[in-house]
């Protein structure tokens, strides 16, 4: 497991010094608010075919009987960025006989309307019992379809997003969120406008111009976390571009109760969609993004973009951990 109970320094945080910490102090331990029986709780990896790599959630198949507090207990338990409960589906819900849920996500503080390695880790841990093929899951945020396959052992999971957007950020929030990070105005590209971009949750993409600033992130952990909870922000997208296809991405999670979260794939839907938007990259592209390597566990992201479909497909390979 990659949380740790110390509390960040105060004010600003080396996070590439620092490694080990991953989780902000989950607070007060919550407990189970129902005399439902504990379900079985599973744990997997996302973007990663290595138990040590990628960004591990927590996965309850059966999530029936279950309150939010209860969810909520058992993802603070867990001290995972995010964890995953899966219910029947709703009614009306369109998908293949057998394979289709209702799912929502908590991260160790709260419910999210969309978590994308939640939802590749419970892909994977589904194919492991029923198969590879086609899933359907309906989330607070909308319909996720997801494709899973195997080949040699290993389980990829591929979500399709639903509809993004992108938006601007007004001049002041962009100068409070600068100033959280510590990153002068002429750390960013200007070739990647600061935008809020949506596929499924809010994130605020802001682009490093060198490789350096990106590795080298601090942050004032309340201060970004209070300007992001005003904005309705999920996590900050922060991107380095190393090629044409390739970046490296870091994703502060302070709202959810994490100092950065390993592998993000609601931030990587939303970062296909606003490169697209941009003409930062082709309308018909594969794009990869290599996330947790400066938190040791390196993970890496797929982004698939289609000429003629908005919506932003985001793969990887998963795996069960422990």
């Amino acid at each position: 497991m990659t949380q740790s109970t110390r509390p960040p320094p105060k004010g600003k945080h080396r996070l590439h010094k620092l490694r080990e910490i991953i989780h902000a102090p989950p607070g007060v331990a919550a407990t189970m608010t129902t005399n439902a029986p504990r379900p079985e709780v599973l744990r997997y990896t996302a973007f990663s075919s290595d138990p040590a790599g990628g960004n591990p959630a927590g996965v309850v198949l059966d999530a029936t009987g279950l309150d939010d507090g209860d969810m909520l207990a058992i993802a603070a338990e867990l001290d995972y960025s995010e964890s995953a409960f899966l219910t029947a589906p709703p009614e009306g819900l369109d998908g293949p006989e057998g394979r289709a849920y209702g799912i929502r996500y908590f991260s160790p503080k709260a419910e999210v309307p969309f978590c994308g390695h939640a939802t590749v880790a419970t892909a994977v841990a589904l194919a492991e019992r029923i198969g590879p093929g086609e899933l359907v899951f309906s989330t607070p945020a909308g319909t996720v379809p997801v494709e899973v396959t195997e080949e040699g052992g290993t389980i990829r999971a591929t979500l399709t997003s639903v509809e993004p957007h992108v938006e601007e950020i007004a001049g002041a929030d962009l100068a409070e969120a600068l100033a959280a990070l510590d990153w002068p105005a002429t750390d960013l590209d200007p070739a990647f406008p600061p935008r809020v971009a949506f596929a499924g949750a809010r994130h605020l993409v802001l682009a490093a111009a060198t490789r350096t600033r990106l590795a080298d992130l601090a942050y004032d952990f309340a201060r970004l976390e209070a300007l992001m909870h005003r904005l309705d922000l999920t996590t900050v997208q922060l991107v380095w571009r190393e090629s044409a296809t390739v970046f490296h991405v870091r994703d502060p999670f302070p709202v959810g109760g994490v100092v950065e979260d390993p592998a993000t794939g609601a931030a990587a839907a939303a970062f296909g969609a606003y490169a697209r938007e941009f003409g930062l990259v082709p309308e018909d592209a594969v794009l990869t993004l290599h996330q947790g390597e400066d938190l040791g566990r390196p993970g890496e992201l797929t982004v698939t973009l289609r000429a003629g479909d908005s919506r932003v497909r985001v793969g990887g390979a998963g795996a069960r951990i422990g």
